[in-house]
């Protein structure tokens, strides 16, 4: 029965294989001396323009997208590339039916932001005071480490699905696009982008 298990699992390859990560999660700088740093570049290559770089102990390092072994990450108000050789990725951001810790959503036309504080979900928007609403029930989708989450508080409804984001108002991307639907006598929708580093 073991000989048969295992040429089965030889047979099916990486289909059996546990997924790592789906992006957006958190990384930590790994491999980098003491004294040096890991650089954040224009494009995806060894060869582009260094525009930032981060410490040898950075850790929470939120990454949206990847691509050939690099991947983007935010950099003050701009986006740019750090090689995927230098960080470890973290088990411990997406678990089932959770928020991680960094959780916020925010957005333009109107302006609003919407954060995680405690069993909270707190709206702010220029034209009201601030609002907390007691969550509900957090959703995800059964996948393994998926991202993808849905936020029922009081009178709100939130979603957060995969898709790179725009802020509008600089030249970072995130990795979730979020929905913020507001119940009551006057119904509302907000989009934006949401992300997950502290």
């Amino acid at each position: 029965m073991l000989r048969i298990t295992i040429l089965l699992m030889m047979l099916a390859g990486p289909a059996l294989a546990t997924q790592e990560y789906i992006l957006p999660t958190l990384f930590d700088v790994t491999k980098v001396a003491t004294d040096d740093v890991l650089n954040i570049r224009a494009q995806p290559n060894a060869g582009a323009e260094i525009i930032g770089t981060l410490a040898p102990d950075a850790t929470e390092i939120e990454v949206v997208e990847e691509t050939g072994g690099w991947g983007r990450v935010n950099n003050g108000e701009a986006s740019g590339w750090v090689s995927m050789a230098y960080l470890a990725y973290r088990v411990d951001v997406w678990e089932d039916d959770k928020l991680p810790d960094g959780f916020r959503c925010f957005g333009t036309e109107p302006f609003w932001g919407l954060e995680r504080q405690a069993d909270q979900l707190l709206l702010s928007r220029p034209d009201m005071e601030d609002d907390a609403r007691p969550i509900q029930a957090v959703l995800g989708t059964g996948v393994f480490r998926d991202p993808m989450r849905a936020v029922v508080a009081e009178g709100i409804t939130v979603t957060s699905t995969r898709a790179i984001c725009s802020d509008g108002m600089s030249d970072r991307l995130f990795g979730l696009e979020a929905h913020v639907i507001l119940h009551g006598d006057k119904p509302a929708m907000l989009s934006g982008c949401c992300s997950i580093q502290p």
